[in-house]
């Protein structure tokens, strides 16, 4: 996996955990433990997935650009799956507030694909090696 991948992903990891801790309490004002057991669990949930992309797709990457795309979709197709197990196991819980789960998620994703895109931008670096 190129060095400049790595310097992106922990500068987007970085800008994520910041909206994770905002996340974290806001929903402890809105709806006390339970919202916080929420964002908890939106917040670990984002970064369990992003991790197993970004190791999954980094270790195709030795192997060819092809594997890397086909990790990609894998891992794609499987974590929604998950989150759509997920959702439907636990959509009728008391133990954690569902909407601010579903909140801080959205809200981890969406900083992790704006920060993804703006250190792309940011950062110069080759998209082919040349060899």
């Amino acid at each position: 996996m190129p060095a400049t991948y790595v310097r992106i992903a922990r500068h987007s990891a970085l800008s994520t955990a910041a909206v994770a801790l905002i996340m974290a309490a806001v929903s402890l004002g809105i709806d006390g433990a339970k919202g916080l057991l929420g964002a908890a669990l939106g917040v670990a949930l984002v970064a369990v997935f992003f991790a197993i992309s970004f190791f999954a797709v980094g270790r195709a990457a030795r192997i060819s650009p092809q594997a890397m795309m086909i990790a990609a979709m894998v891992t794609y197709v499987v974590k929604i799956l998950v989150l759509l197990l997920f959702v439907v196991h636990y959509s009728n819980t008391t133990v954690f507030s569902t909407r601010l789960f579903g909140l801080s998620a959205l809200a981890c994703i969406l900083a992790w694909c704006a920060a993804q895109v703006y250190w792309s931008l940011k950062l110069k670096f080759l998209y082919v090696e040349p060899h």
